[in-house]
């Protein structure tokens, strides 16, 4: 199992349950779901094996619906530009500071149109998206983890789709897309901290667990 640095502490960590999944993020603060950019830093790396896609059990794949059913964990695809990662509400709220005062990250065009029709209806899938803007789903898909990316949509629901004349479930899922503002719960946009500021605070939350990450490193990350 990796180890977590924490303070002047080895922690042991594992994941095997959707409440460790939980505690763990709650813990991390922020964290990718798969292993990429910082070794041993993600959800996936902190899963034994046998807890991945076997014929008992779906792992993290599967419980990721039960930790975001918590009501205050954000998940979607916001790191490594565009990278799908957990956060809770307050570290993700340092990382909308971070990105929405960003040129780069403002919607335009056909973005602008998803978000409007996101803000009437409340909820959005890659179908939807396909119907509005008569699109393919590679396109629909590009688009929502653009938007995802900005810090403008999460995940805010996933429903498991089962199949076949024995309704077998085997991981297949659908999700919808939300506002951040619109899915928690007094859900404030004001961190009280310069855009830096959150960046800052965002860096150092992640040293504490990977103390050599480097400026380079994070910039990537949050980027």
């Amino acid at each position: 199992m990796p180890i977590i640095h924490h303070a002047d502490n080895l922690v042991s960590a594992s994941i095997h349950s959707p409440e460790s999944m939980y505690r763990m993020i709650r813990e991390l603060g922020i964290v990718p779901f798969f292993s990429g950019l910082v070794p041993g830093w993600s959800i996936e790396e902190y899963t034994p094996d046998e807890y991945w896609f076997t014929d008992e059990e779906l792992g993290p794949w599967d419980w990721k619906i039960d930790v975001i059913l918590y009501g205050d964990i954000a998940y979607g695809k916001f790191l490594y530009g565009g990278k799908s990662a957990f956060a809770t509400v307050e570290w993700y709220r340092e990382l909308m500071n971070w990105k929405r005062a960003q040129d780069r990250y403002q919607p335009s065009g056909s973005q602008l149109t998803v978000m409007k029709e996101v803000e009437q209806r409340g909820l959005i899938s890659v179908r939807d998206v396909r119907h509005l803007l008569s699109v393919k789903k590679s396109a629909a898909d590009s688009l929502l983890t653009r938007l995802q990316d900005d810090t403008l949509l999460v995940i805010g629901n996933i429903d498991r789709v089962y199949r076949g004349e024995d309704l077998n479930y085997n991981g297949w899922q659908q999700a919808s897309f939300c506002r951040p503002e619109d899915l928690f719960v007094d859900f404030d946009l004001e961190t009280g901290h310069s855009p830096r500021q959150s960046f800052d605070r965002l860096s150092a939350q992640v040293r504490r667990f990977v103390p050599d990450a480097s400026d380079a490193l994070l910039l990537k990350l949050f980027k």
